[in-house]
């Protein structure tokens, strides 16, 4: 097993992540920049080190996480969610100094983080993804030609997207024309790359992602689904487990593409396939090559503790647990708290919190 392990984050994963270690009898190692010296992940880890004044900076530089695990004598580094959990060089430093990155290689991480690299991993898998572009857009004269001939709407897309940015709708040849410019101006200011594609765009999907947990010596299994099919702005608000809509069959049959998909990619540890659902027709999206936010209603549903199970499989053990000891109870709901106006189209606002109130809730029989 793991012995001492650095935790590149901060905030609620980290406090989780240091839970996990320490119910596992791992030392952990906290990072923090000069604003969170007293953030409760600080408190809580055996060893904390700072990284400067700057609030961001030290969080995002993989070359001296990597080193400061090193120094400090860690064996293994989390990510958590956020900042570096999905880069792919991170995880590749981590390889090339003999430190446990607690995710998967960084060759998977780079091939599903390239949403055209992902669909054509998944076509290969016999796994149905959206009519689309084959690879990236040239220009907008083949983005106009290709939406002329799977028909609009259609989705411009930034390759290296996530987190619902880079994204948009486009009903007509004339939103085509005027929104691929933005999407590139916005993938290259959010993601550092000018690249684009195009799918169709399956109105008024279900939104549904599998949680899938695989280890080294070629074992996947999913921990059932999750609902996140009430956005705003293609921003999660409301995540069920499992899901209110699928059928039985419809549960089957999409879990088991996921458990597809991550085989697929050789895919180990613990990631998120995410599907479009449009009446029985299922489409496949993207994967999260991390542990998410929203972990925590999958472990509720099926009392699987999903950062214990990281840390095994990091240290190179196999899952302990077949697919037929899985099984899912009740329901579980996140909600995702917002500061919005509500008198100006619920844009995002922000202002200072006067007050808080913690009210209880008083459950009934149904």
């Amino acid at each position: 097993m793991l012995k001492k392990v650095l935790i590149a984050n901060r905030g609620e994963i980290a406090v989780r992540i240091i839970r996990a270690c320490a119910e596992a009898g791992i030392r952990s190692v906290a990072i923090f920049t000069e604003p969170d010296r007293y953030a409760l992940h600080v408190k809580r880890a055996d060893e904390s080190y700072s990284l400067g004044e700057d609030p961001l900076a030290g969080y995002l530089d993989p070359l001296r996480l990597v080193n400061l695990a090193i120094e400090t004598g860690c064996d293994a580094i989390h990510p958590g969610y956020g900042f570096l959990s999905e880069n792919a060089r991170f995880a590749e430093l981590c390889e090339q100094k003999g430190i446990a990155f607690i995710g998967p290689h960084s060759s998977v991480i780079h091939k599903m983080g390239d949403k055209t690299q992902a669909r054509d991993s998944m076509r290969a898998a016999g796994i149905p993804i959206t009519p689309g572009s084959e690879g990236n857009l040239a220009n907008l004269d083949e983005a106009l030609s290709l939406a002329g001939k799977i028909g609009y709407p259609v989705m411009i897309k930034a390759t290296s997207g996530g987190g619902g940015r880079g994204i948009r709708r486009c009903d007509t040849p004339a939103e085509l024309a005027s929104q691929y410019p933005r999407v590139i101006s916005e993938a290259t200011k959010a993601f550092g790359s000018a690249e684009v594609f195009l799918e169709k765009c399956i109105v008024d999907p279900c939104h549904i992602e599998v949680q899938v947990l695989a280890d080294s010596q070629g074992n996947a299994v999913h921990l059932f689904e999750r609902d996140c099919s009430i956005q705003r702005r293609n921003q999660k608000l409301i995540e069920i487990a499992p899901s209110p809509q699928l059928t039985p069959e419809q549960r089957q049959y999409i879990c088991d593409l996921a458990v597809r998909a991550a085989k697929a990619v050789n895919y180990v540890n613990a990631g998120t396939v995410e599907f479009l659902l449009s009446g029985n027709e299922v489409y496949f999206m993207e994967m999260n090559t991390r542990v998410q936010v929203e972990h925590t209603i999958t472990e509720q549903i099926t009392g699987v503790d999903i950062v214990r199970e990281q840390l095994r499989i990091a240290a190179g053990l196999p899952l302990n647990f077949r697919q037929e000891d899985i099984a899912y109870r009740g329901y579980a709901m996140q909600f995702r708290i917002n500061a919005e106006d509500p008198k100006n189209d619920f844009l995002p606002s922000f202002g200072r919190i006067t007050h808080y109130y913690a009210l209880g809730w008083a459950w009934g029989a149904c």
